[in-house]
């Protein structure tokens, strides 16, 4: 038999009626909202042609209609984001944001002036636009007004929109967000894994599906055998709309009928709107140009231009007049072209440039990466030697990762953790996650095995600012699952926004070298995270550091990614008997053991090995446990101090070499103390090829205390000490 899907399937019309019952407000300003976003595309257009806008110009002239019409319904408060051809979603949610309703016939006040303004600086890469020029055209992000940010990673914005939406449905309001997307993306897996997602936890997320029937070149018909793609809805048992997206008012009646699912509780929906870029992918040229569309059918889509169509239905119900149209389309053009004359000066030539003043200062290139830390003002630092508070001097390291998390939940509400199994197997699948989701039910989150989803839907939760994530990767090598969450949009996404929006996530791993886990769950992240910028990385060597790392994690701006390791778990060491309320400062190394002959860099679990080979050689080598190994948080004052008293340095890490943390270490060592080093930097590390199951080749692909026995006999022997030592 046929079986019946669970969520229903609709296509809207909109017949006379439809219109005749339309408020006339309301068509009014789609109207103005429509004239508004085509002269503003268009003169991004000229301006590009005259190269005065470096890099892409993706226009959504022909696509208004979709974006005025399916965003007048929402809320400033709802929150939208969408892909790198945005500009009409970004200036229709502005547009709503500063006024719930637009004459057509009345002059642009100031803030619809400066939002263009804005947006166009933006889009020149300005010092004056709402990322500060770091954006441009792709990258457009105005929370105030519900604008999450726009994405250049075709389908990257889903996860981030899903986090904003559980966001909403945490806090207890009705909020909704709306994630835009097009027919490349709907084949993508953060896509698919956000719908999925949002399905199984009942998000208040509108996928809106932009039909434009080609992505680029490659049309609809060449990449899916079901070219109607709001029927994706069917498999995750999704609400689903199909809808003429060249008509504002069918987009707001299929939006109005979404909005009323989400805003109750019903779950996440889907709007695919049949809509049409007059122009190429980039550029003021038509596909016809390229020569993978027909001009017949260009000319068939513009006849059915969305700024015609509601000017027609007005007229026909005399709400305005053909001079009014005309006379909004010469105001809606006279606005845009003094908002370009107030960026542009006569140059050599005749020709336009912008004004000088108005670029952002080279100077302001790296501002903004990360945060000042000012977060941390006034907290109580401490480490073990002056710590007062009780010691438990053999402490199990795991029980520590799950006491101060415990702690940390008790005292702020704001923190929710996420990850594959942590609510089951009495903590997950180390005992980390022990005993939480039993006392935080609510924010003890077990997701489905897709790291790109809920990777970067933690990541839109920490983008959203209410909620503090803390995500668990089983493995490290997952990362690589979820690499454009983690690196393009995570990492990227307070420097790229203009330097001033925290990310405060934290992302816990456990490196599984020695457990027979295989080449694709044991790698050590350290190096591909602090390669990474935008990342604070930690590695916590002891229980007592891995409590205070731990705090100052959660209490960061920033993303900081927590390293933990397998061979630690069990292990035990001091920890705070009850105080777990105390701080280890991000950025500083700890020297764990003195000396004069050698300088040893270390970290996790490492640092007890190299101990033990120095207890076994004999050798004077100084310890330091870097903690912090990202490029900010590298203690060089420590780590100065020691080379200019040793002379020598041994670098010392696990992993392999391909994916080295050591290597990037080496060589800032190398460009800062050059001349207080006596011999070339030496390193201990694993091999070349990953880890493997053989118990065997696993041994030999990962450094144990002998190789780091060997590393310092050859410090010792390339300067003539080694019989001193013995």
């Amino acid at each position: 038999m046929d079986l019946t899907p669970k969520a229903p399937w609709r296509e809207i019309g909109v017949t006379d009626a439809d219109w005749d019952a339309a408020s006339p407000e309301l068509l009014g300003t789609m109207l103005t909202d429509l004239h508004l976003i085509r002269a503003f595309e268009e003169k991004v257009l000229e301006l590009a042609a005259q190269g005065l806008v470096h890099g892409p110009a993706h226009s959504s002239i022909g696509q208004e209609g979709g974006a005025v019409g399916s965003i007048r319904p929402l809320r400033s408060s709802d929150h939208i984001n969408g892909s790198h051809r945005g500009h009409h979603q970004f200036l229709a949610k502005s547009l709503a944001h500063l006024a719930d309703a637009l004459s057509p016939r009345a002059a642009f006040d100031e803030p619809v002036r400066e939002l263009m303004q804005k947006t166009m600086a933006e889009i020149c890469g300005l010092a004056q636009g709402y990322c500060k020029g770091r954006g441009g055209s792709m990258h457009l992000r105005w929370l105030e007004a519900g604008n999450l940010g726009t994405n250049a990673i075709v389908g990257g914005g889903a996860p981030l929109a899903a986090g904003s939406a559980w966001a909403h449905r945490h806090a207890g309001t009705s909020d909704v967000a709306v994630n835009y997307l097009g027919d490349g993306a709907i084949n993508i897996g953060s896509v698919l894994e956000s719908m999925n997602l949002a399905a199984a936890w009942k998000l208040p997320l509108c996928f809106f599906i932009e039909n434009n029937v080609y992505a680029v070149s490659t049309h609809v018909d060449e990449v899916t055998a079901e070219p109607r793609l709001s029927s994706r809805g069917l498999a995750f048992g999704i609400p689903s709309w199909k809808v003429d997206g060249m008509n504002p008012l069918a987009v707001h009646l299929a939006m109005e009928e979404a909005l009323a699912v989400m805003r109750s509780g019903g779950g996440p929906t889907i709007i695919e709107a049949d809509c049409y870029r007059y122009f190429h992918q980039n550029g003021a040229l038509p596909g016809s140009a390229f020569g993978y569309r027909p001009k017949e059918e260009e000319a068939a889509w513009r006849a059915r231009d969305p700024l015609e169509m509601v000017a027609a239905k007005m007229q026909q119900r005399q709400l305005i007049g053909e001079d009014d149209v005309t006379a909004l389309r010469e105001r809606c053009v006279a606005l845009m072209n003094d908002v370009a004359a107030q960026l542009l000066e006569d140059g050599d030539g005749g020709k336009k440039r912008i004004v000088p003043a108005l670029w952002p200062p080279a100077e302001f290139r790296d501002v903004g990466i990360r945060g000042d830390l000012s977060e941390f003002d006034g907290v109580r630092f401490e480490e073990l030697e002056s710590f007062s508070g009780e010691i438990v001097q053999d402490q199990k390291y795991i029980t520590t990762v799950a006491d101060v998390m415990q702690r940390r939940m008790a005292q702020d509400d704001r923190i929710v953790i996420m990850g594959e199994d942590i609510h089951r197997l009495k903590g997950g699948t180390n005992g980390a996650t022990r005993g939480l989701a039993d006392q935080f039910p609510d924010r003890v989150l077990g997701t489905p095995i897709s790291e790109n989803a809920f990777c970067g839907l933690a990541g839109g939760i920490a983008m959203d600012g209410r909620f503090l994530p803390v995500v668990e990767l089983m493995y490290p090598d997952f990362l690589w699952v979820a690499a454009d969450q983690i690196f393009n949009q995570i990492a990227k996404a307070r420097h790229m926004f203009g330097g001033e929006s925290a990310v405060p996530l934290v992302m816990r791993m456990k490196v599984a070298m020695g457990t027979g886990y295989g080449s694709q769950h044991s790698m050590d992240p350290a190096g591909i995270f602090a390669t990474s910028v935008g990342w604070r990385v930690v590695a916590p060597s002891t229980p007592f550091d891995y409590v205070g790392l731990m705090n100052s994690a959660l209490l960061c701006s920033d993303p900081v990614l927590v390293i933990e390791h397998v061979d630690l778990y069990n292990g035990k060491g001091p920890a705070p008997a009850s105080d777990f309320d105390y701080y280890i400062p991000l950025g500083k190394a700890k020297v764990v053991r003195p000396g004069t002959a050698m300088t040893i860099l270390t970290y996790s679990a490492m640092v007890a090995p190299t101990l033990a080979a120095i207890e076994e050689t004999g050798f004077d080598a100084e310890v330091i446990d870097l903690r912090s190994l990202d490029r900010a948080g590298i203690d060089w004052e420590t780590i100065e101090e020691s080379i200019r008293k040793t002379n020598n340095v041994l670098i010392v890490e696990q992993g392999s070499i391909g994916t080295s943390y050591g290597g990037m270490l080496a060589d800032e060592v190398q460009r800062r103390l050059f001349d207080w080093l006596d011999q070339p930097i030496q390193r201990v590390h694993g091999g070349e090829a990953s880890p493997s199951i053989s118990k065997a080749l696993e041994a030999a692909a990962c450094a144990n205390k002998d190789d780091v026995v060997d590393g310092l006999t050859r410090v010792m022997r390339d300067q003539g000490r080694l019989l001193a030592a013995e």
